[in-house]
C-alpha cells in the first residue's frame, strides 16, 4: 500500500497525518475486502484551495470539508472487478498497485469541524478519510439508504482504530 500525503499549508497537526491516514485507508481496505495493493494520493491544503479545486472540478465555487476522486468505475460499491475491466487506467504501471483515487482535504474545515463537534483534530482528520475512502471505494450519500451505509461504514472503521469522540490528539 502506497499513500502520499502532501500537505501544502503551514499547520502542523498535533499527530502524524500520514500515520493515521494510512491506519484508516488499511482497515477501510481490509474491511471492503480489497484484494489489491493499493495507491491513495491525500492533499492537505485550506478553505481556499479546497474552494478553487471545487470550482474546477464540480462547478460548485464553495469551499468543503473533503473531496474524493475516485480512480475505479465501480459498478457496485467495493466491486473491486471494475478495476480489472479497466486495467490500463487503474494500476500503476510500475509497482502493480490499484490507484484508488485522490483525497483533498481543508485543513481548515478539519479545525472547524473538530471543534464544532466537540472531539479531537486526529478524530475529525480521520473521519473525513474514512468517508472519502467509501467514496474511492465506490459508495455514495445521495440516498438516504446510501448515507446510513456509509455511516454506518464509517463509525465501524473509526470503532475499529479506537478513534472514538472522546480520544484527545
Amino acid at each position: 500500500m502506497t499513500i502520499f500525503v502532501e500537505n501544502e499549508t503551514d499547520y502542523v497537526f498535533p499527530f502524524d497525518p500520514e500515520k493515521v491516514a494510512g491506519q484508516v485507508v488499511l482497515e477501510v481496505l481490509e474491511e471492503e475486502s480489497c484484494p489489491y495493493e493499493t495507491e491513495v494520493n491525500i492533499l492537505i491544503t485550506d478553505n481556499e484551495g479546497i474552494r478553487l479545486y471545487n470550482r474546477e472540478y464540480r462547478n460548485i465555487d464553495r469551499e468543503t470539508d473533503v473531496l474524493s476522486f475516485p480512480n475505479v468505475p465501480f459498478e457496485a460499491p467495493a466491486d473491486f472487478n471494475a478495476a480489472e475491466q479497466y486495467e490500463a487506467d487503474c494500476f500503476q504501471p510500475d509497482s502493480g498497485e490499484l490507484i484508488l483515487g485522490d483525497i483533498i482535504l481543508s485543513r481548515d474545515r478539519i479545525l472547524e469541524q473538530a471543534e464544532s463537534f466537540g472531539h479531537s483534530i486526529r478524530r475529525e482528520f480521520a473521519f473525513l478519510v474514512a468517508h472519502s475512502m467509501l467514496h474511492l471505494c465506490g459508495y455514495d450519500h445521495m440516498e438516504p439508504q446510501e448515507a446510513a451505509v456509509m455511516e454506518e461504514k464509517q463509525n465501524h472503521v473509526l470503532d475499529m482504530l479506537g478513534i472514538t469522540r472522546d480520544i484527545t490528539d
